[in-house]
């Protein structure tokens, strides 16, 4: 079975959503699931915010206040911890995930993508990392498996894999994507957000 999923490594439910699917698959042992992650930016005109906290840069967004900012992020964090994720959003750094998804275009050319999904998201969520800098980019690279050189060439060059980055968002809006994460199961059956496990569970059933 084949799974694509619409995600943003600067969407915190995306990577819940991740660890919901992983829930799932592991019920169907004698299975064997195809993992492709397509790219999606939730605001692809983001620039880095020196100084700026994620508390304040929601709460400018959304026009609310920034302690009302913080509550909305504190129930963010319990839900990722009730999957095992360890959220961070007072380390957070704001960053334009671009480079990030022409970098994971790069591990799937490599069948690396889902370790590089995962490398980044816990880079963002949980350690804090500056997905901004370039060196930073290299090093999670490297850790996914990647050459450094390869990795490097990528962030140097913002036309590599960056028409492969559109497409899948074009792709995402023709088939109605909304907001992410977006689950599509063997272009049958699809799972909008990180949705408890038995609706994974369920739709795999139907597609099986």
């Amino acid at each position: 079975m084949k799974i694509e999923i619409w995600s943003d490594i600067m969407c915190p439910f995306c990577y819940i959503g991740k660890r919901q699917l992983e829930t799932a698959l592991a019920e169907f042992p004698n299975e064997e699931f195809e993992i492709e992650w397509k790219s999606f930016q939730l605001d692809p005109s983001i620039e880095p915010q020196s100084g700026k906290d994620v508390y304040t840069f929601l709460a400018e967004r959304k026009g609310i206040s920034v302690e009302q900012s913080i509550q909305m992020h504190k129930g963010v964090v319990e839900r990722a911890k009730s999957v095992g994720l360890d959220y961070h959003f007072d380390k957070a750094i704001i960053s334009n995930s671009l480079t990030a998804h022409r970098i994971i275009h790069l591990a799937k050319s490599k069948k690396l993508g889902d370790e590089m999904e995962e490398i980044f998201f816990k880079a963002y969520f949980t350690e804090g990392r500056d997905l901004n800098d370039a060196q930073t980019l290299i090093e999670l690279g490297v850790k996914a498996g990647l050459d450094a050189a390869e990795v490097k060439e990528v962030v140097e060059n913002n036309n590599i894999y960056f028409n492969e980055v559109q497409e899948d968002i074009t792709e995402a809006q023709e088939i109605g994507v909304q907001g992410v994460p977006f689950f599509v199961f063997d272009r049958k059956y699809a799972v909008s957000g990180a949705q408890p496990v038995e609706a994974f569970v369920n739709t795999i059933k139907e597609v099986l």
